[in-house]
């Protein structure tokens, strides 16, 4: 299990949750945290030197999970111009793999791996980088990463070594009371990697609920909780789809800490308890990823 982290928290343009991305101290506490929960590495968004900030939050990040036998991957976001982002992806690649991926990076044995390669995974903005490009670039790397893209395959499909499903309520839409909590689009996404793309990798997605309202970019859109219960159901539902004995390689949490999306799981996965009256009032319990069992 790994979980995607935004290591933006305390820059001025964010709000404010209480702590820096940049403490060392805070980062040891949230790597002990998310390991009790059964959590094995930090996904952690970033920009190249497009954000400077998030750049000095990710080399603390990938020191400490090398001192606390944790493990850290990066999600790059691809930038949103057309013009030069083919060009910028390759020379933010080159500037992490110089910076992050050498045996002279501190923490660089904590960067998570599979079959002996690193993985980064790509989170899409504007789709104009010509990832033919890209992928023969970082095919000259000593090993070639894996690069695992969201969703499901398109134009580029034969670069990427694999996919992994995102927070999505499906083809129907946001609700506005957020009960479309994404059990079309999991049930498309693991069919399609099934029967189309069986030798690419899977990437499982799981969350517990979405509120963007208090992100400067929010479009009033909302997954429900459902008292615990949209976790549970998002966290198994590859059991659908594959034998039990076959899970996907990784389960990916969304998020550790993205507040501002209402994504958040640091903090406990919302629950539902029964307050004065009978009625269900909202709780958060700190309940075990390995097992999630909805709180009622």
């Amino acid at each position: 299990m790994i979980a995607v982290y935004e290591a933006w928290f305390g820059h001025p343009r964010h709000i404010s949750v209480g702590y820096s991305s940049q403490d060392p101290d805070e980062i040891q506490s949230q790597i002990k945290a998310a390991k009790k929960m059964g959590i094995s590495a930090f996904v952690v968004d970033w920009y190249g030197d497009r954000e400077p900030f998030i750049d000095h939050s990710y080399a603390e990040m990938q020191k400490q999970a090398g001192k606390n036998n944790f493990q850290v991957a990066m999600m790059y976001d691809e930038t949103n111009h057309e013009d030069d982002s083919t060009d910028e992806a390759i020379a933010d690649f080159t500037m992490f793999h110089d910076t992050y991926l050498t045996s002279k990076a501190q923490g660089h044995e904590a960067y998570l791996t599979y079959e002996r390669r690193p993985v980064i995974f790509i989170f899409p903005k504007g789709g104009h980088t010509d990832w033919d490009k890209v992928r023969a670039m970082v095919n000259t790397w000593n090993p070639a990463p894996l690069l695992i893209q969201e969703n499901l395959p398109g134009q580029y499909a034969n670069d990427f070594d694999g996919f992994y499903a995102w927070i999505n309520p499906g083809t129907q839409g946001w609700k506005p009371d957020g009960s479309d909590w994404g059990e079309e689009y999991l049930s498309n996404f693991y069919e399609t990697m099934k029967t189309k793309y069986a030798d690419k990798i899977i990437v499982g997605g799981a969350w517990s609920t979405f509120d963007d309202s208090r992100a400067s970019w929010g479009l009033n859109r909302h997954i429900s909780a459902r008292c615990g219960q949209t976790f549970a159901d998002t966290f198994s539902f590859w059991r659908k789809e594959f034998p039990g004995s076959e899970p996907p390689p990784f389960i990916m949490l969304e998020t550790w800490n993205d507040y501002e999306e209402g994504s958040a799981i640091e903090r406990g996965i919302p629950g539902c308890a029964k307050g004065n009256g009978g009625k269900l009032v909202s709780t958060s319990t700190a309940t075990s990823t390995s097992n999630p069992t909805p709180a009622h």
